[in-house]
């Protein structure tokens, strides 16, 4: 793979360990999937052969934002008014929402991964980890594996959360029989990816997570045989954590969530939970003790209606934090730069309401980068340094969009927003999306490909 020579950049976001610095009027130099200097006049010297040149005259360049949780397949329940949050309560938005999930078919599953990663890296999003807990018995058990065929045509850093659902509905879990799996089903199709697809090497595209859905609608046993396997195999752990589910596992385990996990082993610096906005901050503060970390998604706030995460206190107690979308039943798009502006905006929201500060706007693109890494257990992606993954994007502030905002880029993405496009995506060393484009694909047949894959199925 040929490198780049970014030139003449107007601001780089550099962080070598000790926290992003802004690098003004700076060249940045990559070669195969990493970078290789970021600094001034790199091109003085002959560049290494077939090195391609860019022009970025008044661009930011960023490192690319990793997302820590989402549903890819709920991209085709977007937008409905039948589904409407704010008039149905919980109960009735999961009696309908389920069913309409366990009618998708595989070709569902992977054109709804193909919608999902390409509004990502449209948006500087340039590690996705899905949350993959859908599993109809009619679809078959290959599913991630076509969401891995996806974030390769699109180019796009992978980690794939295989989730998963085994309580029955008659015995309190909220999932209708089509999507329920046995603890063994789920137990060695999660080994089976690993054996497949997980990978450890430097700049690795394609990594599992095992990601019981939730301990509401699972068994006991089916998060003691994912922690069995995760410690066994050496890989992360996720699941639905704190949002709302707590009374419940109190009333069955006679404990709330936290604590039931942690004696189960479900916990610590290889385990990151989703949500956590319900809980005390005693829990907080066992969560940070542990090392467990937090995937925070804003946006489904607005809908849900639920409380506003409390962030200032996660950050006060040293727990690590990531951003996520979550999947579109909860957050109708999957555009993590926007997510990054509605965690800081919603934070100043309730700051009133708070026992601690709101975090600076730039902790907030560290939540969406370095924090992002954390989570999934990566040190080679997150930052823009020498020797890292060459993942970044850039936006060309030279719009009447920027004016007055260009003194601090550290801020700009949490305090001001950005809306649009990015100008240029890079993902390993590859640019995936420059000029409103997708190099060497055609969106508007992707986008043709999944409304007819989207038709096909009644609901």
């Amino acid at each position: 793979m040929a490198g780049y020579l970014l030139k003449n950049c107007a601001a780089v976001i550099v962080d070598e360990g000790n926290g992003p610095v802004v690098h003004r009027n700076v060249d940045l130099l990559t070669s195969g999937p990493a970078i290789v200097a970021i600094g001034g006049n790199l091109g003085a010297d002959a560049l290494p052969a077939g090195t391609i040149l860019e022009d970025a005259a008044g661009w930011f360049v960023y490192p690319g934002l990793v997302n820590t949780h989402h549903h890819f397949f709920q991209c085709f329940v977007r937008n409905r008014a039948d589904l409407d949050w704010t008039k149905l309560s919980v109960i009735e938005w999961l009696d309908r929402i389920y069913p309409i999930f366990s009618q998708l078919n595989e070709e569902c599953f992977y054109h709804s991964s193909v919608t999902a990663m390409a509004e990502m890296v449209k948006h500087g999003c340039t590690t996705a980890f899905d949350h993959q807990y859908n599993f109809p018995r009619h679809a078959g058990k290959r599913l991630i594996d076509r969401q891995f065929e996806a974030a390769e045509l699109l180019g796009m850093r992978f980690h794939a959360g295989r989730g998963g659902n085994t309580l029955p509905k008659s015995e309190g879990s909220t999932i209708p029989d089509e999507m329920l799996e046995t603890t063994d089903e789920f137990i060695a199709d999660c080994a089976r990816l690993i054996d497949t697809y997980h990978d450890t090497s430097p700049y690795s595209m394609r990594q599992v997570v095992v990601a019981p859905c939730q301990p509401v609608n699972c068994y006991r046993e089916t998060f003691v045989e994912s922690v069995a396997l995760a410690r066994d195999r050496g890989v992360m752990m996720h699941s639905h954590v704190g949002e709302g589910e707590s009374p419940v596992i109190q009333a069955r385990h006679g404990m709330r969530t936290v604590d039931y996990l942690e004696e189960l082993g479900f916990a610590g610096p290889d385990a990151f939970y989703a949500h956590c906005w319900e809980l005390t901050h005693d829990e907080l503060r066992k969560m940070a003790a542990s090392g467990t970390g937090v995937a925070h998604c804003p946006e489904p706030v607005y809908l849900v209606g639920a409380e506003v995460t409390d962030i200032p206190a996660m950050a006060a107690f040293g727990l690590r934090v990531g951003l996520g979308c979550d999947g579109a039943a909860s957050n109708d798009n999957s555009n993590l730069m926007h997510c990054l502006h509605s965690a800081y905006m919603l934070q100043c929201l309730v700051s009133s309401s708070r026992a601690h500060p709101v975090p600076p706007p730039v902790d907030f693109l560290g939540y969406g980068t370095t924090g992002g890494a954390s989570l999934l257990g990566r040190r080679d992606i997150g930052r823009l340094a020498p020797g890292m993954a060459a993942d970044l994007f850039a936006i060309d502030t030279r719009r009447m969009d920027y004016v007055g905002t260009r003194h601090d880029p550290l801020s700009l993405i949490a305090r001001v927003g950005i809306g649009m496009a990015t100008d240029m995506t890079m993902i390993n060393g590859r640019i995936v999306w420059q000029k409103g484009e997708f190099p060497g694909l055609d969106e508007a047949k992707l986008a043709a490909d999944a409304e007819a894959a989207l038709s096909a199925v009644e609901f």
